[in-house]
């Protein structure tokens, strides 16, 4: 994985917690973004070892404000 990629790959972690925190919690779906960012962190801190080496790698240092900012920034596909 290249530091190109990073920025991408944060996103499907996230996604991938947002969605198991949307299943589990349906009321998040009304809550504001840094609510669920703050509520994401804490997934991940606690359910780091059950991500890859390097999903763990990349998320280690990952910040409250970096999910928020990943979570509103929404990528286009290039074509």
């Amino acid at each position: 994985m290249t530091e190109e990629n990073a920025p991408e790959e944060k996103r499907k972690i996230i996604n991938k917690f947002l969605m198991r925190l949307t299943k589990e919690q349906p009321q998040m779906y009304y809550a504001t973004t840094s609510e669920i960012s703050r509520s994401i962190h804490t997934m991940i801190k606690e359910h780091t070892n059950r991500l890859s080496v390097e999903e763990q790698a990349l998320v280690r240092r990952i910040t409250i404000e970096e999910i928020e900012a990943l979570l509103g920034f929404h990528h286009k596909q290039k074509i």
